[in-house]
Parts: structure tokens; C-alpha cells; sequence
């Protein structure tokens, strides 16, 4: 019989998986509708790293090592997210898988189908469920859109279209998301992906 790992004990889950902070709300969804709270822990990181994405693989190591006292295994719920391959680098060192793709509108549609909407469209802004609620902070006032409107040409002037990326069917966010197609000038167009390859690496997590 194998020893619990220090600070573990055998009713507290196994697996902690690291994530952009982004993800949260998805993660704990999957992981309620499919009773995996015993199995895995989330542990998430700001979603404002993204701002900084060379800051993430440093960001994600210090959390791997204060977390694995705790835990028989980690993953790690990144993308490659900017981060120009450094963020594999560290993992590979800390012996760490992570959810495969550059970025999340490629795991959330799928690799293929990010693929195909990507050639149909180069010029293509994306958004998830979580960019959709939070447009105006991250986007508008993020960028500054709110105080230099007269930059909104130099930032999204070889954009065509916004896709929103949907993992529910919600209306609200829906309005919101053609709402920020509006606002930056661009023909909007609705994508429902659930949670694509997401669910499968939670699911993989709880095993």
C-alpha cells in the first residue's frame, strides 16, 4: 500500500489541476455536473497574467511546487497562451502535463474545428464565455478604449468578424457578445462548443 503523500490524506482528492483563473468558473461546472469533487482541486492563478504571458510559466512552477506536498498528481490547465513554448519548458522540468493547444479558443472548439474557422477567416476575434462577461473591463477599459476611442481603428482595423465561442446557451451572454461585435465594428457570428477538449482533460483529471 502506498504511503499518502505529506499534508494528503485518503478522503481529499488525489488530483490538482492549475489553471488560468479564466477557466475557473468552466472547470468547477465540469467538475459538479459530474460529481468529481472528491477527485480533483482547483487551484487557479489571475487570468490578468495574460496581460504578461512571459510571467506565466515562472508563475505556474512556484504554484506547482507549493502545491505538491499535497498531491499524488498535478496537471496543469494552460494552453501554450503566449508564452512561446517557455511555459512546456517548465513543465517538462517539473514533470507536468498540461491541456493540449496554443490558446483556449482552440481547446474550447476543438484543434480541427479552431482550424477551419481560422483559415475561412484570419482576421477572426475571439471570445469565450468568460471574454463575452467580462468585454467591457478587459477589453474596453483594458486597452483603453474607454479614454483613446480614436485607437479602437489601430487595434481591430484588420479584424473582420467576431466569433464568440460559446460553452452555454445563454442568452444574456449572447447579447453581450454581439453587443462587443458592435462596439468594435465587426460582423458577429455564434459558435457553440460546450467545453470541448476541456472536459476531456477534467475528465482525465478525475480518474
Amino acid at each position: 500500500m502506498n504511503p499518502e503523500p505529506p499534508g494528503n490524506t485518503s478522503d481529499s482528492p488525489k488530483t490538482l489541476v492549475i489553471a488560468c483563473g479564466a477557466l475557473a468558473r468552466e472547470i468547477l461546472a465540469l467538475v459538479e455536473a459530474n460529481g468529481w469533487q472528491g477527485r480533483v482541486a482547483l487551484e487557479c492563478l489571475p487570468a490578468k497574467l495574460h496581460n504578461r504571458p512571459e510571467r506565466i510559466p515562472e508563475a505556474v512552477r512556484e504554484k506547482i511546487r507549493e502545491s505538491r506536498p499535497a498531491f499524488g498528481r498535478i496537471l496543469v490547465a494552460y494552453a501554450d497562451c503566449g508564452t512561446g513554448g517557455l511555459l512546456d519548458r517548465v513543465l517538462e522540468e517539473e514533470g507536468v502535463e498540461r491541456i493540449g493547444g496554443p490558446h483556449c479558443y482552440s481547446f474550447y472548439a476543438t484543434a480541427s474545428v479552431f482550424d477551419v474557422l481560422h483559415d475561412a477567416e484570419p482576421g477572426t476575434f475571439y471570445l469565450t464565455d468568460y471574454l463575452a462577461r467580462h468585454f467591457e473591463t478587459l477589453i474596453v477599459k483594458g486597452m483603453g478604449l474607454d479614454r483613446f476611442p480614436q485607437l479602437l481603428p489601430d487595434y481591430f482595423g484588420n479584424y473582420v468578424r467576431l466569433v464568440y465561442l460559446a460553452q452555454t446557451d445563454d442568452d444574456e451572454l449572447t447579447a453581450k457578445a454581439r453587443a462587443a461585435a458592435e462596439r468594435l465594428g465587426l460582423a458577429f457570428e455564434r459558435c457553440r462548443t460546450g467545453y470541448g477538449e476541456l472536459a476531456q482533460f477534467v475528465a482525465r483529471a478525475a480518474r
